[in-house]
């Protein structure tokens, strides 16, 4: 199946863009904008707000047409869960598989300060009406919170004799959450720990196919609960133990 950009009617492949330049706002600077759009490859393009963000910084948006096209039926890409239990179904599914608590250490690792990310999928209370792993009668939770070295986490996991770690990661500017992720993989083979626990990754710029690349065993991003990761969990760890 083959795709465009949907604005006004099918297949007009309008897109809208925002972006920011380092010059004054004025007609001048719409101008450049405008210009530097097209450079892009778009075919058309309008300037249609501008505003200051200081004296020498502008904020633009953007409306622009492209012919180009994707063959959706060749995007290869995977959920780390489909179908999420509830928690119910998962401290069910706990009890008849594995007759004990399973054990579950998460934090937000590095100079990341956030938990946010890791809190919602945490704390008892949840988030958007979906409680976190600590409501879970047959697990076991432990939230270290924020800034913690990887170190830390995985001294921490092998303690408690963790069956998945949990790793959140907000910040991202220039890369940086992908320096620590790889970090604490690396920590983890070098400890002999790969294969024996479930590493886990999340925040809003990451997905399954990315945190599979950087060798974690899955990835949830924007839109996750805790009842996407549970399930992912419980599922991965009885593939393993039927192997």
């Amino acid at each position: 199946m083959i795709i465009k950009p949907y604005g006004d009617t099918s297949n007009d492949g309008a897109i809208q863009l925002s972006f920011t330049l380092p010059i004054k706002n004025c007609g001048r600077a719409k101008e450049a904008a405008k210009i530097y759009v097209m450079k892009l490859g778009f075919k058309k393009a309008d300037i249609v707000h501008a505003e200051a963000l200081s004296d020498g910084f502008t904020f633009f948006v953007a409306y622009a047409k492209t012919d180009v096209s994707i063959d959706y039926d060749k995007v290869e890409y995977s959920e780390a869960v489909d179908k999420p239990f509830t928690m119910d179904e998962t401290d069910a599914f706990i009890k008849e598989h594995f007759g004990r608590k399973i054990n579950i250490v998460g934090a937000c690792t590095g100079t990341d300060a956030h938990t946010v990310g890791i809190d919602a999928i945490m704390n008892m209370k949840g988030y958007n009406h979906h409680f976190g792993l600590e409501r879970y009668s047959m697990i076991n939770a432990l939230n270290m919170g924020s800034q913690v070295p990887n170190e830390k986490l995985l001294e921490k996991a092998v303690e408690m004799k963790a069956d998945a770690v949990l790793v959140s990661q907000i910040v991202t500017q220039k890369d940086v959450h992908i320096k620590n992720l790889t970090n604490l993989i690396e920590l983890a083979e070098a400890e002999h720990l790969r294969g024996k626990m479930l590493l886990i990754t999340g925040g809003p710029r990451i997905n399954n196919k990315l945190a599979k690349e950087l060798g974690f065993d899955a990835g949830f991003g924007i839109g996750s609960y805790a009842d996407h990761v549970a399930t992912f969990i419980v599922k991965k760890l009885l593939e393993r133990k039927m192997a």
